[in-house]
């Protein structure tokens, strides 16, 4: 096993030169040793013993900077640690687990097939040219679901984007102060679509559209986000901030539309 796995000595020496490195010169020992759960005067020795190895230099101020030595002990040791994660994400941990997919076509036990992400669902085919692939764990006609280990490569998939649209509270028009015609061009196609609160299920109900989605629907554009599929929330302006917090926090992609008449 890997140097900084090996000892919580090991794996703290390599934290605190990681502090080190993203603070220097200034590095405030009480933090360090808050965050690493040990006591400042075990950070004060363990500095100590990478100031004697030559990994970090000091001025007898407080101040500690990184060496040259440091910095390819740092490098190493993450290299390490990314080779080992590498090694449990595709070679361990990919034979133990088991994907659920649809078969698309009529598969055996012990098949190598290829897996794609289409409108958020993993399918399992004969495909060629596809990155991603696994083994069945078992027979399957098409159309039925498979287990599928052995997961090699990476499943493509595109985030899918969120189409925010803002209408006014009852005590400013509700419904009747929405643009219909411009809510029925945003809903219009494949798009999943939800609607928070009464006034927006009137308002898409005007446009011609029954939303998908009424209750849950920033959890469920979120979920569908994630599985590459787009959707448009239709929502009463005094839970746009909260629903723009969740998607910035998510990192997830998003326009914002407000559809009250003019």
């Amino acid at each position: 096993m890997i140097n900084v796995l090996k000892s919580k000595r090991e794996s703290s020496r390599f934290q605190i030169l990681v502090e080190i490195a993203a603070h220097q010169p200034n590095l405030r020992q009480k933090e360090v040793a808050d965050s690493l759960e040990l006591t400042p005067q075990a950070i004060s020795e363990y500095i100590k013993e990478l100031v004697m190895e030559g990994l970090v230099t000091t001025d007898g101020r407080m101040r500690y900077r990184i060496t040259k030595e440091g910095v390819e002990w740092l490098l190493e040791s993450a290299a390490s640690l990314k080779q080992y994660a590498r090694v449990v994400m595709e070679d361990i941990i990919s034979h133990v687990s088991v994907w659920s997919a649809l078969a698309e076509t009529d598969l055996i036990k012990g098949d190598r097939v290829s897996l794609e992400m289409r409108d958020g669902l993993l399918y399992a085919n004969n495909n060629e040219g596809i990155e991603a692939n696994g083994i069945t764990i078992s027979d399957a006609f098409a159309g039925e679901d498979v287990g599928v280990s052995d997961l090699k490569g990476l499943i493509s998939l595109e985030e899918g984007r969120i189409v925010l649209c803002k209408v006014p509270r009852i005590q400013s028009g509700g419904s009747r102060n929405v643009d219909s015609e411009l809510l029925r061009d945003k809903v219009s196609g494949s798009m999943m679509v939800g609607a928070l609160g009464i006034e927006a299920l009137v308002a898409l109900r005007r446009a011609g559209r029954e939303p998908d989605v009424i209750f849950g629907a920033k959890e469920a554009a979120v979920e569908a986000a994630y599985h590459g599929i787009s959707s448009v929330i239709v929502s009463v302006d005094e839970q746009i901030p909260r629903i723009l917090e969740r998607l910035e926090s998510e990192g997830l992609k998003y326009e914002l539309f407000d559809i009250t008449l003019i």
